[in-house]
């Protein structure tokens, strides 16, 4: 019945892929969104909340409440910056450094489960059209 519906197909992929993610990222007490927004600033100390939305393709009100999860678990500091002191760059605090390199393992560990479920050649080429198909639909 849904052989050819893109927004079917997309959302069961996601709801695997999203349960497996999730299972990886209890060994860090947070959300593979959070998780992800965590290697991103450890990656680029200092990043704006208005360069992490970039990055991670989501709102700015979105990547508030995550900088804030990731706050409260002592992972991030806020730093004021700019003129008019509304800036404010996401640093990673010794507690986040103290993980990066397990974080990075994890994202290895997944990339390669990838691998072995779909094959290279598949999953590089799933990961491009997702991408080209995104700017598409923009």
């Amino acid at each position: 019945m849904f052989d050819r519906c893109l927004y079917f197909n997309v959302n069961a992929l996601a709801r695997i892929v999203n349960k497996q993610w999730a299972k990886a990222f209890l060994d860090f007490d947070m959300s593979p969104a959070h998780g992800y927004m965590l290697r991103v600033v450890l990656s680029h100390p200092g990043i704006t909340q208005k360069q992490l939305a970039i990055e991670l393709k989501l709102e700015k009100s979105t990547i508030t409440r995550f900088v804030d999860a990731l706050q409260k678990k002592r992972l991030v500091e806020r730093k004021t910056a700019g003129i008019d002191g509304r800036e404010q760059n996401i640093y990673p605090t010794n507690e986040a450094l103290n993980i990066h390199q397990s974080l990075e393992l994890k994202g290895d560990e997944l990339y390669k489960q990838m691998l072995g479920a779909i094959g290279e050649k598949q999953l590089i080429s799933l990961v491009e059209q997702l991408k080209q198909s995104e700017k598409s639909l923009k």
